[in-house]
């Protein structure tokens, strides 16, 4: 369930940049009190994500709208499927129809995109996360589509966890202490994610105390080898250009979480049309 007091800004932000002085077309043609029917068409097979804020653009704009599902984030929507049905202020309808299919095209364009990943590793214990590559100020609703096509969330922001990464590595001076000194800072109910590119970084960050380390770009065999080696001594994440063709061989290396930034950093929007009856 998404939260209005968030998605109100994000709703009220775009639909300024859209209109900062009305719709000169709709204000023109329409009558105030004109009132239509409408409904939204699936032009492809999708996931859908995204009906809440869909509905909350026309809610900020009119008081005058009813809506009936068909379906519920998370479900799936075949091509030609008449999935949401409306009825209310014609005006709004036409102010709000491009902010709200926005939202609604690319929420669901990653909850299907999520779902084509997680399709591929089917009956394997692995767990498909995104990334923090999401677009600036959307990030709250690109992880919540992503758990509508059955991935986890990594986190949120850096204010959720510790991830140690290369640049941090190379200021602190080596892993071990960058470990010591974010271990002393931080509250113990805080992870340690430590991200390595090769075996001798695996070895330090398992001798450090790392609750989760990263596999970055590496081969299979050096994935396998890293598996071993942890040898469930800490949580081991896959990460770096995972793909469609490649995430089952990843899983099967026997790492616990693989993270795919594709999942959010460059989907493409489903087509749904709205259609005024």
């Amino acid at each position: 369930m998404l939260d209005n007091l968030y998605i109100d800004d994000l709703i009220l932000s775009a639909i300024k940049e859209d209109m900062p002085m009305g719709d000169i077309t709709t204000d023109n043609i329409i009558a105030p009190e004109s009132r239509s029917r409408a409904v939204l068409l699936a032009k492809q097979d999708a996931v859908i994500a995204g009906l809440d804020v869909f509905e909350r653009v026309f809610r900020l704009l009119t008081a005058d709208i009813a809506f009936k599902r068909n379906i519920e984030d998370g479900q799936h929507i075949k091509k030609g499927d008449v999935f949401l049905e409306f009825e209310g202020n014609t005006s709004a309808m036409l102010r709000g129809e491009r902010t709200a299919l926005n939202f609604l095209q690319r929420l669901s364009g990653i909850a299907t995109k999520t779902f084509e990943f997680i399709s591929k590793v089917k009956g394997l214990t692995v767990k498909v996360a995104d990334t923090r590559k999401t677009v600036p100020g959307l990030r709250y609703l690109d992880k919540y589509a992503v758990k509508m096509g059955g991935g986890q969330n990594h986190r949120l922001c850096l204010s959720d966890g510790v991830l140690i990464k290369d640049n941090h590595i190379k200021a602190a001076g080596g892993i071990k202490n960058a470990i010591h000194q974010v271990r002393g800072r931080i509250p113990h109910t805080i992870k340690i994610e430590v991200e390595t590119e090769t075996m001798d970084q695996v070895t330090e960050a398992l001798a450090g105390g790392a609750d989760i380390i990263m596999l970055d770009n590496m081969s299979l065999d050096m994935m396998r080898q890293a598996v071993r080696l942890i040898n469930k001594g800490a949580i081991v994440e896959a990460s770096g250009n995972i793909s469609l063709d490649s995430i089952y061989d990843v899983a099967s290396t026997g790492v616990d979480i693989i993270s795919v930034g594709e999942l959010t950093h460059s989907v493409k929007a489903v087509d749904i049309s709205m259609k005024l009856l």
